[in-house]
């Protein structure tokens, strides 16, 4: 027999999910990939391999080649040989102008080599993991929707908090993917979160459900990619081949989509007009005079969310709870459409027309309560969804983000189901992609490295970290259960003791439903027909209110993690803490697309959440350093590096405003020998650069994303880790962090964050204009050009790594990159005038061999630089 991974099910071919085939890695290091789980495929596809009824494998495993493998350990154990045979070097030469500097390089590079180390060792056994879906539909479901199958149930939750700021359009394109996406509509239901109580996403909700009785039959009908209309409509054709089984219907039917999509575009920007003039007209009909002006709906209710003149009990952060089932459950047997006719020219007679439940959720808001943002608003829609379908699996997404590949719920399905590891797995995390990120990337908003580098060296031990959004997960493990290999063999699957409401909170039906969230073999649970009992809709108010969770180890123990700003990465931590496993899943195409910061100032805030969130769960009791035995232990590494890493902010700025020696001293050395020192930084780098090269061709990355990385890293490092730094240390002593800022789109924002970064560019600036003063003013020789001009290859280095954000601050100046070229060089001639004009006025005597030579010069009897010499 031959093996399976010849062929089309070997990585000669990409992951193509659109058709349905199994496939290889994906991306261009494809082919430095070679599988590594032959043995168990070949075992459970010979006779009577399968002996417990569960399929084979449904994932494929492909480890690095050894020719790129082994190199790339090779290099990385030798700059840590380099590293060592350095610090032993300095100890035994201490010999500096300024012991105290010194010192502070000393602590400086062990930091650095620690976080190198750290970094490393995360990523010397990358596995990549590669669904099969062919396998997944042969033994699980047919693709296309119809039919119930043997899929597990999935809950969609979605979260979004203002219509404006979260442009509403990007949020229902969202939805619409989710109900078009090919996963059978009686088997996932979309809980919709809206954080701000806005009617106009309500109402938007409303239109976004009766488009998607066209838009998801048309869908299924063509098999179109991608199925949000927004970016569907946006993209070329390409000479992509038509996929579904009408052709001959397809651009008629697809002109008539079209059309009806710009008229469901207008009728979502109508919305903001709308219903302004719905509830004046309202207010003046029913003669109220003076007070609060409420927002009415269209039945000419309150709205009892958020209104749009704020009133008591109907604003921003003081609301109501509201749960309303937009779309019921389809039922479990296939609905076909209608044949065309004069009023509906598509014909959808052979196509499944069901739409799968959604679900509209404003949890309450009240003034005295720490709603705890994204974390609070999925914690209240796992216990809404618990109530109404309570699957076996949640997939979560933030607001701007959408299905780019319809068959990702299928792709997840296969980790989660598989007989090797299935079990014990608790999420599955796809990469974040963007649309909207300029071609050259300059704020490294795709951060390639950590999701095609990173994540594929932590695959190789417990798995990725979780990081907010496109991720799958298990019920049961966010309910804090452990995973079956660790667990007692008469032990519950959820752990459950004598005062269950202690940790769940009081409703009962929501503890009676947690026994059967554990069994991944359930579909959703078809909730009662509309309209809903009393019973549940006041079961489901009360789980969505403030003091609920008062008592329970919501936000601790269960469900997402509270009171930190990197909430993802705490819950996946902790899950890992307990034993479970991660898998990390890249397709072709992107699973998932979202929209990311377009400004640099947006840019730096988010990262200053991230870094700051990270440095607050090193500093709790939720550091890596103290997790249980459970933890892998290069796990443990990893996370100590993800959270820890801020810390290097602080001897990385040290080190780029040292050149400020060159505005205030002559020759001065940190480390003498100086030659010696240059050397070993010199070997030390190119080592490490050289085993970027390395990773960067088994990651299929280019080099344009390696630069990226390095860029804003020090972008990072001069001026938002510092901040995150304070930020860290302020909570730790009770204090209030930083406070957050919120940008405009395409604009440039100047905040506090700027200015450390355009200081170190400042200063580095200044370094390379006042020696390029001092050469011309004292003469120097050749030979103390080029010592300079090896000095001040550092400084050249930091100006490259910081150019993304020297464009930033241009704002739309930086449509023209050479202008800033212009401004260097003038800025570097300022300050080299600058300083030879104040030498000239504080010390004359050093300036007269220049201004002679200088009136020499002029006469036509130039001097050669060779014979200039200090005075």
């Amino acid at each position: 027999m031959t093996s399976p991974a010849a062929g089309d099910a070997g990585l000669a071919a990409p992951l193509l999910l659109a058709n349905g085939n199994g496939g290889g890695a994906t991306g261009k290091g494809k082919k430095y990939w070679v599988p590594a789980d032959d043995e168990q495929v070949l075992a459970a596809m010979e006779p009577g391999g399968v002996e417990d009824g569960r399929p084979p494998p449904l994932y494929r495993t492909f480890k690095v080649t050894g020719v790129l493998l082994h190199p790339y350990r090779l290099l990385n154990l030798a700059r840590l040989i380099l590293v060592v045979q350095f610090f032993i070097w300095r100890l035994r030469h201490r010999d500096s102008d300024s012991m105290i500097l010194w010192w502070i390089t000393v602590v400086g590079d062990f930091w650095f080599a620690v976080s190198w180390s750290l970094n490393q060792a995360s990523k010397l056994n990358p596995i990549r993991r590669v669904p099969d879906l062919a396998l997944l539909n042969q033994h699980f479901d047919a693709p296309g929707g119809g039919g119930s199958g043997q899929l597990p149930g999935v809950d969609v939750f979605i979260n979004t908090v203002d219509p404006v700021d979260e442009p509403v359009l990007c949020t229902m394109n969202s939805v619409l993917s989710i109900l078009a996406t090919d996963y059978p509509a009686d088997r996932h239901a979309t809980y919709f979160s809206d954080d701000g109580g806005s009617l106009v996403h309500y109402e938007a909700l409303l239109e976004t459900a009766r488009f998607a009785a066209l838009w998801s039959p048309f869908c299924r009908k063509h098999r179109v990619e991608p199925r949000a209309p927004e970016s569907y409509f946006a993209a070329r054709a390409d000479g992509t081949p038509y996929a579904g089984d009408a052709p001959a219907q397809f651009v008629d039917d697809r002109r008539r989509v079209r059309r009806e999509y710009e008229e469901f575009k207008a009728r979502l920007a109508a919305l903001f007009t709308v219903i302004p003039q719905r509830s004046e007209a309202y207010e003046r009909d029913r003669g109220k005079g003076g007070g609060a002006k409420a927002t009415y709906m269209a039945d000419g209710t309150h709205w009892p969310g958020t209104w749009i003149e704020p009133a008591e009990n109907h604003r921003k952060g003081q609301h109501a709870a509201i749960v309303q089932v937009m779309l019921n459950h389809p039922g479990d047997a296939p609905q076909l459409g209608t044949p065309a006719s004069s009023d509906d020219p598509l014909d959808f007679s052979g196509v499944d027309v069901r739409l799968p439940m959604l679900v509209y959720i404003a949890r309450e808001k009240r003034p005295g309560y720490d709603h705890q943002k994204k974390a609070g608003a999925m914690n209240v829609q796992l216990r809404v969804s618990a109530l109404l379908t309570n699957a076996p699996f949640v997939i979560n997404f933030d607001g701007d983000h959408y299905i780019n590949n319809s068959q990702a719920f299928r792709a997840a399905m296969c980790f989660m189901l598989d007989r090797r590891h299935g079990d014990d797995t608790a999420f599955v995390q796809f990469p974040q992609r963007f649309d909207d990120v300029d071609p050259t990337d300059r704020y490294c908003n795709h951060n390639r490295v950590f999701f095609d580098a990173t994540a594929l060296g932590l695959n190789g031990l417990q798995g990725p970290s979780y990081v907010g959004t496109g991720c799958m997960f298990r019920r049961a493990a966010l309910y804090g259960a452990d995973p079956p290999r660790w667990r007692r063999p008469d032990g519950a699957k959820l752990p459950l003791d004598n005062h269950p409401c202690r940790q769940f909170g009081d409703s009962m039906p929501f503890i009676n439903s947690l026994p059967l969230a554990a069994h991944q073999e359930r579909a959703v649970t078809p909730p009662p027909a509309p309209p809903l009992d009393e019973r549940l809709a006041a079961e489901l108010h009360d789980v969505a209110t403030c003091a609920y969770e008062d008592g329970t180890a919501w936000g601790g123990g269960v469900g997402w993690v509270y009171n930190i700003a990197t909430e993802d990465v705490v819950t996946g931590f902790r899950v890992h803490r307990k034993g479970w496993r991660s898998m990390y899943c890249a397709v072709e195409p992107d699973a998932f697309r979202g929209t990311a910061p377009l400004n640099l100032t947006e840019r730096l805030h988010q990262i200053l959440r991230w870094s700051g969130g990270s440095l607050d769960m090193f500093l709790s009791r939720n550091c890596p350093l103290l997790a249980g035995a459970r933890l892998h232990p290069m796990q443990r590494v990893a996370y100590a590096n993800m959270t820890a890493y801020p810390i290097a902010a602080a001897f990385i700025f040290f080190y780029d405003l040292l050149p400020a020696a060159w505005l205030f001293l002559g020759e001065f050395c940190i480390q003498r020998p100086f030659q010696t020192y240059v050397a070993y930084l010199f070997a030390g780098i190119a080592m490490m650069e050289a085993s970027g090269a390395v990773e960067v061709r088994w990651a299929g990355l280019t080099l344009l994303d390696w630069c990226r990385n390095e860029q804003f890293y020090m972008v990072g490092a001069t001026g938002v880790y510092p901040a995150a730094v304070l930020h860290s240390l302020l909570r730790l002593v009770g204090l209030k962090g930083l406070p957050e800022r919120f940008a405009e789109l395409y604009d440039v924002q100047w905040s506090p964050l700027l200015v450390p970064t355009v200081v170190v560019m400042a200063v580095n600036v200044a370094a390379i204009g006042v020696a390029a003063g001092k050469a011309v003013a004292f003469g120097w020789t050749a030979a103390q050009i080029v010592g300079a001009a090896v000095g001040l290859l550092f400084n050249v280095w930091i100006l490259l790594l910081l150019y993304p954000f020297a464009l930033g601050i241009m704002g739309r100046w930086s449509k023209r990159p050479y202008l800033l070229l212009l401004v260097l060089v003038a800025a570097l001639v300022a300050v080299a005038s600058a300083y030879v004009a104040l030498l000239a006025v504080l010390a004359p005597r050093y300036v007269a061999p220049f201004m002679l030579r200088l009136r020499r010069w002029a006469d036509g009897d130039a001097v050669s630089p060779a014979s200039w010499r200090i005075f």
